[in-house]
């Protein structure tokens, strides 16, 4: 098969019944008749908008082409933008022999989130039949739990939008984008599709598997993981590690459920544990660190979550084809550099999305964004997040940046309350009135106006009152900048939810080469703890989490294989 790269394709090639048109644009970049084609693939494509004021928006794609005549292929190999293609190769996993498997005890993973399950699921493959212990409930169960509270219900700390199977990305858009350039990549997309999600994320420019879609996915994963050997236990939060000579020796899992004995600690022998916590187990952090880990501060960010017609931004960003089906909703990424050197950008965006109920603690508020796959609702929403450092912390200690989130969820609680809001509605405020430095009292008048979607409801305020003041001007000075970017981006009837305090981890524990962190008195011991995904530090969304466990994992199984 053929690889054609950089071929021009309208935006028809992208309805059910657009084949003929990928054909005939194989053919012409081939320069042989569309009859001596045998077969066309879509190996990866995306939209040009560059011209979008002219009405020039197309697909550029790359194509896998098979011809009739097999010989005729390797005459057209030297053209411009053609080579060979190299189709997929599976990952190759060490096979870790039963004298090895059964020397130690089996490994411990902790946490579901795309970490987990991708580390998990290559132990299993590999033969080493890994427990992994999640502190919330199955997917089914977060559904229910997320729904209850949307709904009004009391907050369920054990399960929620942040905790349970899958992780925080669970309920997201489900983007796959990635920044991290790994040769896992190809790998956790295939797996994803082995899990049932759709078969065009291996060439969409901009995959996404959507929230409606990823729950099933989830819980495939899961039973892929059974069914190679290993074990899931829900309501099973890790509550303290023993050691021996700086190395573990053993688990300490607590049951989570209601009616469980508070002091009821169950000791499970380990040698090895993942650690896959996810960024919010703000209480494995500090578990950890008085197990005396080492670890250290880590910069994030934080801001507020903002919301605009997705016709406006479908407008600004296609114009004249904005509508076309082919194209479905459109997203965009912004980012300005301030004078004083200040990040903000755009994070997660959620094209046809809703901005969700992500609380993991009582008395503080937090957002966050989600996307169905059809991405077909009346919003789009993305965070605009502001850069956070050690700096703006206030004090050295590895945990002062979780300090400060908690600080801030809480501020939007009591501000939403001192509003007159009711427990966990959020406090927002329309662009215009943040601009002006004025309380808004509701959206904005007439047809611009933006209907918050927080599933609980909003509650017009300041945004200043909960945001810390560099925050807040930080994003009062970006808007103007980020509207020269995306035109009607500080539309004043726009409006801004808060507030995003968890786009990252505050915090990374350290590992070394090998993966393995170690404790601060013994720190030339490897402890037999894999820190690893977005909680420890070492991703940022879930396909880098997903490749961070897949190298864990790969790790491990490689070190068992070889020693024995």
């Amino acid at each position: 098969m053929l690889e054609i790269s950089n071929v021009r394709l309208p935006l028809d090639a992208g309805l059910p019944d657009g084949g003929h048109l990928i054909e005939r644009a194989a053919a012409r970049a081939l320069g042989v008749k569309p009859a001596a084609i045998k077969e066309v693939r879509l190996l990866k494509r995306s939209v040009d908008a560059r011209k979008k004021s002219s009405g020039d928006v197309h697909f550029i794609a790359t194509l896998g082409v098979s011809l009739k005549d097999a010989s005729q292929e390797q005459g057209l190999l030297g053209k411009k933008g053609v080579k060979l293609h190299e189709p997929y190769e599976p990952l190759e996993i060490p096979a870790v022999p039963a004298s090895a498997r059964d020397a130690e005890p089996r490994p411990i993973v902790v946490g579901s989130g795309p970490a987990g399950l991708f580390a998990a699921l290559c132990l299993a493959r590999a033969g080493l039949r890994p427990l992994v212990l999640e502190r919330g409930g199955d997917v089914d169960e977060r559904q229910e739990a997320v729904a209850a509270f949307d709904g009004g219900g009391p907050l369920d700390v054990r399960t929620n939008i942040q905790f349970g199977e899958g992780g925080a990305g669970t309920f997201s858009d489900g983007k796959l984008t990635t920044n991290v350039k790994s040769p896992f990549l190809p790998h956790v997309l295939h797996w994803f599709v082995g899990a049932g999600a759709p078969e065009e994320i291996l060439w969409k420019a901009k995959p996404h598997i959507g929230t409606d879609l990823l729950v099933d996915v989830v819980r495939a994963l899961r039973r892929q993981i059974e069914e190679a050997g290993g074990q899931v236990r829900f309501h099973a939060q890790l509550d303290g590690i023993r050691f021996e000579d700086g190395v573990v020796s053993a688990a300490l899992i607590r049951d989570t459920l209601d009616g469980a004995a508070p002091d009821a600690v169950e000791e499970i022998p380990a040698r090895r544990i993942v650690l896959a916590c996810g960024h919010s187990a703000r209480d494995t952090f500090a578990m950890l660190h008085g197990e005396g880990l080492a670890m250290e501060q880590k910069p994030f960010s934080m801001g507020v979550r903002i919301e605009h017609s997705q016709r406006a931004i479908d407008r600004a960003q296609y114009g004249k084809a904005a509508g076309h089906p082919a194209l479905g909703a459109a997203d965009y990424k912004l980012a300005v550099h301030l004078p004083d050197g200040r990040g903000v950008y755009t994070f997660c965006m959620c094209p046809g999305g809703q901005v969700v109920c992500a609380a993991s603690e009582e008395g503080g508020v937090c957002v966050n964004g989600m996307s169905r796959f059809a991405r077909d609702g009346r919003n789009a929403n993305s965070a605009v997040l502001v850069g956070v450092g050690p700096e703006d912390f206030g004090c050295d200690h590895p945990l002062a940046g979780v300090e400060l989130q908690r600080q801030v969820e809480h501020a939007a609680y009591e501000a939403a309350l001192a509003a007159g809001g009711a427990p966990y509605q959020a406090p927002a405020q329309t662009v215009g009135d943040f601009l002006e430095g004025v309380p808004s009292k509701g959206p904005a008048a007439g047809k611009r106006a933006v209907k918050p979607t927080y599933a609980r409801g909003v509650v017009w305020c300041d945004l200043r009152e909960c945001l810390p003041p560099f925050v807040s001007d930080a994003i009062a000075e970006a808007l103007p900048l980020l509207d020269r970017r995306l035109r009607g981006f500080a539309d004043p009837a726009a409006v801004m939810t808060g507030v995003e305090a968890r786009s990252s981890s505050p915090v990374r524990i350290v590992r070394e080469a090998d993966f393995q962190a170690h404790l601060s008195q013994t720190p030339a011991v490897p402890s037999g703890l894999y820190p690893c995904g977005e909680g420890a530090g070492y991703a940022g969304g879930i396909t880098s989490a997903a490749i961070d466990g897949l190298r864990v994992a790969l790790a491990i199984a490689g070190e068992l294989a070889e020693r024995h």
